[in-house]
């Protein structure tokens, strides 16, 4: 499974790739630290999954799957501070919606 770990927060970023590092059936296809990254990781290197961040300068989240076409729509799963974005997200048909701070227990079970 290719993975890219969207998040603007470098250490959000290193604690996911440090617990998907562990899983020998993932690929980590990268990581973006902003919106315009992500389209165009998700556009070129067709991840099967992202955990994606909804609050990021000037392209959040959800605009980065606005601006994506559904062939190109890889699972999601989000990864926020932020309960109140939970119903969108399931909205967008999001596999999972982790609340930060979440922990290993929680992070496997959603992967």
């Amino acid at each position: 499974m290719r993975v890219l770990i969207i998040d603007d927060e470098p250490r959000a970023r290193n604690f996911i790739r440090r617990l998907l590092a562990r899983d020998c059936s993932v690929e980590i296809a990268g990581q973006c630290a902003n919106g315009y990254e992500a389209i165009h990781a998700i556009k070129t290197k067709r991840p099967d999954l992202i955990f994606l961040d909804v609050q990021m300068p000037e392209i959040d989240g959800f605009m980065v799957l606005e601006r994506l076409h559904p062939q190109e729509m890889p699972a999601v799963i989000f990864v926020t501070a932020y309960d109140q974005y939970a119903l969108r997200a399931f909205e967008q048909h999001a596999l999972d919606y982790l609340l930060k701070p979440f922990d290993e227990e929680r992070f496997v079970r959603t992967l």
